[in-house]
């Protein structure tokens, strides 16, 4: 596929539902369903949002196959396999490649904070291992390193299948800079910064929120990409007070995966590190909630 072209649009980043311990499958297949009802182009699995880092390689590669299978081509998968291991990024990204998602977001290594040249030979050992659309994620309130637009012009010179960048820095003058740079398609990575992003050029969102509002989130997309910045602008106000009301709560995905919980799509489970809320957060998170009439929403 010609992914500069395709990876565009609303894209949900899938949390991972829990259920005393174990991924609960029949819940991960109604949000599937849940989400591609609302028009959503994109579901991301695997990702920040999908607490991959406490999932093991065979959760990561059933939660692919998962996806893939229910979506049944009608909606694309993307899987996260970034690591902090290059070795091990390699393996992922392959063995995803072979179960039919149709990209590959991959983080920065995060912990080990390497320099820009080990950054740039991670991504083109990456890049080298597979064919298929690679998304670059740069997060580094996350990952302790950040990847500077010199080295994504770089990669993107280097390898065109290293398509897009989903830009979770939090700055609109990076992501304008990388923008007059090279032709990378940029997808924000911070849900009150999607509307700023795609009127500088910006071709999609990788959202948290969605999850909660995907027919909110879509009809920003559309509106930005199809030109209408009045009803664009309109839009962003209620998902800009949705999202930080809610990213107030905790490191993502806690205040999202409460939020589904208090509606009743999930059960209101982590995995260590990551822990509940307590009462008077999730009292308040809840009183967010209410004020965007959310807590009417059927439950699935």
């Amino acid at each position: 596929m010609d992914g500069t072209k395709r990876l565009r649009g609303s894209m949900t980043a899938l949390v991972t539902p829990f259920c005393d311990g174990e991924v609960d499958w029949p819940r991960l297949e109604a949000l599937v369903d849940r989400q591609i009802e609302a028009g959503t182009d994109w579901l991301v699995v695997c990702g920040t949002t999908g607490e991959s880092p406490t999932l093991t390689v065979e959760e990561h590669e059933r939660m692919v196959d998962a996806v893939v299978a229910r979506s049944a081509g009608r909606c694309q998968v993307m899987a996260g396999t970034g690591t902090n291991d290059t070795s091990t990024t390699i393996r992922l990204t392959r063995t995803t490649a072979s179960r039919g998602a149709e990209a590959v977001l991959v983080v920065t290594p995060y912990y080990n904070r390497p320099t820009q040249e080990g950054l740039y030979r991670h991504f083109a050992a990456v890049a080298e291992s597979v064919k298929l659309p690679i998304v670059l994620y740069n997060v580094p309130l996350r990952t302790g390193v950040d990847l500077l637009n010199d080295t994504v012009v770089r990669l993107r010179d280097a390898f065109p299948h290293i398509v897009a960048i989903k830009d979770a820095t939090g700055s609109v003058d990076r992501a304008t800079d990388l923008m007059t740079r090279c032709d990378i398609a940029v997808l924000s990575g911070d849900d009150a910064l999607t509307w700023p992003l795609l009127a500088l050029g910006a071709v999609g969102v990788i959202s948290v929120i969605a999850n909660l509002v995907p027919s909110l989130m879509k009809s920003l997309v559309t509106a930005a990409l199809e030109g209408d910045a009045s009803s664009a602008q309109r839009v962003h106000r209620k998902v800009y007070d949705l999202a930080t009301g809610l990213g107030r709560f905790g490191p993502n995905p806690v205040p999202i995966k409460t939020a589904m919980a208090v509606v009743g799509w999930i059960k209101e489970e982590f995995r260590l590190p990551l822990c509940p809320l307590d009462g008077e957060a999730r009292a308040d998170l809840e009183r967010v909630l209410r004020r965007h009439e959310i807590l009417t929403q059927t439950a699935i």
